[in-house]
C-alpha cells in the first residue's frame, strides 16, 4: 500500500457460515480419532501400510484444530477487521457466526483504550498482593459501530477578550469506515480525543463569553452579537464541523456536539459576577430614566394642549424636578400637604 490513508473498507473475500463448518470439523475430528485407533490396531498385525494411515489421521486430527481459528462471532453493531500475513484482508460486519481463513487475525489498535462514557471497552478490577486495587482494560479486538459518547475533562481556555473560561463538551460519534479507523491513524480513539480538544480551543477563542460590541465572530468583517453564552448552538455546531473535518481521515462520523459546562474560571468568577450585576443595574436605571423622561414630557404636553394651567419656565423646571425624583426614586415618595399658596 503506497498510501495507507487512502485505504477503504472492504468485505472479506471468502466467508462461510460458521455452524456448518463447526459441525463438519467436529465430525471430522471424531472420525479421525476413530480411524487413528482403528488403523493403529491393524498396523500391529498387518504391516506398516496401516501404520502410515494411522499417522496420517493423527496428523489430520491435529491439523483440524486450525479450522477453529477461523471461526468468528460478531454481535449486532460490531465489526471485525481482519489481516492476513500483515495485509488487510477485509471486515466482517453484521451479526452472525462466520468462518474465514484460519490464519486471519483480528486487528484493533484501540482495543484497550477507554474514552469517557463509552462502553465498548470493559474494565476489570484487580487486587494486588499488597491489597491495592487497580483497574485494567479488558482487551476487545472487535470495533463497535454504535453511537458512542466522548466526554473529555473541562478545559480552561481564554475567550476572545482574554478572559479565562472553563468549558466542557460532549461529542456523539461512531465509526463509519473500519479500515481507515485502524490503519490511517495509530489509535482512532486517542486521535478523536486530541482533535476534540484542539477544535474546542480554536472555536472558543473566537467568541467572547458575553455579547460584546464591535466583535466579529463570523469572519465576515461585520460586528455581531455572537457569544459563548448566548450562541451556544452556533458554537457547538462550529465545534462539530471542525472536529469532523479533522477526523475524516480516521473514518469517523461526528453525529452531534453539545456544550455541557460553561463558566468563568474560578480566579475571575467573583469579579465577573460583580461586573454583570453592575451592568444589569446600569441597564435597569437607564430604562427607568428613559421612561421617566417620556412621562414628564407627556405630562407637560397634555397640560399645555388642554390649557389646564399655564406654567412659566421656572415652574416647569420645578415640576420636572419633582416628577423625576418621584419616578426615579428607589423608595415610594412621601406626600407633603401644602396648606398655603404655591407661590
Amino acid at each position: 500500500m503506497n498510501n495507507i490513508t487512502n485505504i477503504q473498507e472492504k468485505s472479506v473475500p471468502v466467508v462461510r457460515k460458521g455452524i456448518p463448518v463447526l459441525l463438519a470439523t467436529l465430525i471430522a475430528h471424531v472420525l479421525s480419532v476413530f480411524l487413528f485407533f482403528f488403523f493403529g490396531s491393524l498396523s500391529v498385525t498387518k504391516g506398516s501400510f496401516f501404520m502410515v494411515l494411522a499417522i496420517f489421521y493423527g496428523i489430520a486430527f491435529i491439523a483440524l484444530f486450525f479450522v477453529y481459528a477461523g471461526l468468528k462471532s460478531v454481535k449486532p453493531a460490531e465489526a471485525v477487521v481482519l489481516t492476513l500475513f500483515g495485509d488487510y484482508y477485509g471486515t466482517l460486519r453484521g451479526p452472525g457466526f462466520f468462518h474465514v481463513h484460519p490464519f486471519c487475525t483480528s486487528f484493533n489498535p484501540a482495543s484497550r483504550t477507554h474514552l469517557g462514557q463509552s462502553g465498548d471497552v470493559k474494565q476489570s478490577k484487580k487486587t494486588s498482593a499488597e491489597g491495592e486495587e487497580s483497574v485494567e482494560m479488558v482487551e476487545n479486538k472487535k470495533i463497535s459501530l454504535k453511537l458512542m459518547t466522548l466526554n473529555n475533562a473541562k478545559q480552561k481556555i481564554n475567550d476572545r477578550l482574554g478572559n479565562p473560561v472553563e468549558i466542557g463538551i460532549a461529542v456523539i460519534w461512531r465509526v463509519v469506515d473500519t479500515a481507515q479507523a485502524v490503519f490511517a491513524v495509530d489509535n482512532y480513539k486517542q486521535f478523536l480525543s486530541l482533535q476534540t480538544d484542539s477544535a474546542l480551543r480554536n472555536v472558543v477563542r473566537i467568541y467572547p463569553y458575553d455579547v460584546t460590541p464591535n466583535i466579529d465572530t463570523t469572519g465576515d468583517g461585520i460586528a455581531d452579537e455572537g457569544s459563548l453564552r448566548g450562541s451556544s448552538e452556533t458554537v457547538a455546531r462550529r465545534i462539530k464541523d471542525e472536529i469532523q473535518e479533522k477526523v475524516n481521515i480516521a473514518g469517523l462520523e461526528i453525529v452531534d456536539a453539545r456544550i455541557t459546562h460553561l463558566s468563568y474560571a474560578p480566579e475571575i468568577a467573583s469579579t465577573m459576577l460583580r461586573r454583570q450585576q453592575a451592568s444589569a443595574v446600569i441597564d435597569a436605571r437607564s430604562m427607568i430614566v428613559d421612561g421617566a423622561v417620556s412621562m414628564v414630557e407627556m405630562a407637560l404636553n397634555q397640560l399645555e394642549e388642554k390649557h389646564i394651567v399655564d406654567l412659566d419656565d421656572e415652574r416647569k423646571a420645578a415640576m420636572v424636578s419633582n416628577l423625576l425624583v418621584v419616578l426615579c426614586a428607589n423608595e415610594d415618595p412621601q406626600p407633603v400637604v401644602n396648606s398655603g399658596s404655591i407661590y
